[in-house]
């Protein structure tokens, strides 16, 4: 009966887990799609200048961030249903890892979102 009721949880586990995934793939996919066409209009308006790319990197590099996260909620998912030590070993990596690019993602994010407020203010005055 136990194991039973293990194999159900572990499947709808591995399900919500899946459609995380995609969720994680369509942000991302979104966040490219959307980079993409905000550097061909760039392009296309002559406005393609180390400024405007860097505010399309942030805005994409805000995407990313958000699939991370999604791909490290599914990850956790799946390991939290009978795991075994070489499941939480390979968690414990993965999240490693991910915290580790997340956090010099948003590092690399706050910088510039600092640098834009000092450039506005500058202008300001």
């Amino acid at each position: 009966m136990d194991t039973a009721l293990e194999q159900h949880f572990n499947l709808i586990a591995s399900y919500v887990a899946l459609a995380i995934e995609c969720g994680a793939v369509f942000v991302v996919a979104f966040g490219a799609l959307q980079a993409m066409a905000a550097l061909l209009k760039a392009i296309a308006n002559g406005q393609a200048t180390g400024l405007e790319g860097r505010q399309i990197w942030l805005r994409f590099a805000t995407w990313i961030l958000l699939g991370l996260e999604f791909a490290l909620a599914a990850d956790i998912l799946r390991t939290a249903v009978a795991p075994t030590w070489d499941d939480i070993s390979k968690l414990a990596v993965i999240a490693t890892i991910r915290t580790m690019l997340n956090y010099f993602l948003a590092k690399d994010i706050m910088a510039f979102d600092k640098g834009q407020e000092a450039g506005s203010q500058g202008s300001a005055i």
